[in-house]
């Protein structure tokens, strides 16, 4: 059974940095994708960045580049989410996801995601 669990929300300061963790397990040696995702209370679900299972291929949102990195740790089954230099827009529930299948970059932003986790609040005050 395929689980994501994340973790490592809170809240922070803007200006401060968050790392979110995204334990994965059940994928075993499928190929796949996992995708960061935030949503605000009354908005659409947003994609934030997706990584390849090697790590190998990265994808961020444009409004991600700059202050967002993806990685993982296979070693760990984990993917992580640094978030740097946060402001108060970045509140919101984070949720990891994962796509059963090959990297292309439209799958990987659009999905169809397959599994998700249960989401870790960030809340960024001003």
């Amino acid at each position: 059974q395929v689980q994501l669990v994340e973790s490592g929300g809170g809240l922070v300061q803007a200006g401060g940095s968050l790392r979110l963790s995204c334990a994965v397990s059940g994928l075993s040696d499928s190929d796949h994708v996992t995708g960061w995702f935030r949503q605000d209370p009354g908005k659409e679900r947003d994609f934030v960045a997706a990584i390849s299972k090697t790590g190998g291929s990265t994808l961020y949102a444009e409004s991600a580049k700059d202050r967002f990195t993806i990685s993982r740790d296979n070693t760990k089954n984990t993917v992580y989410l640094h978030i740097y230099d946060l402001k108060p827009e970045d509140t919101a529930v984070y949720s990891c996801a994962a796509h059963f299948g090959p990297w292309n970059d439209a799958t990987a932003r659009f999905g169809p995601y397959h599994y998700w986790g249960q989401g870790t609040q960030v809340t960024v005050s001003s």
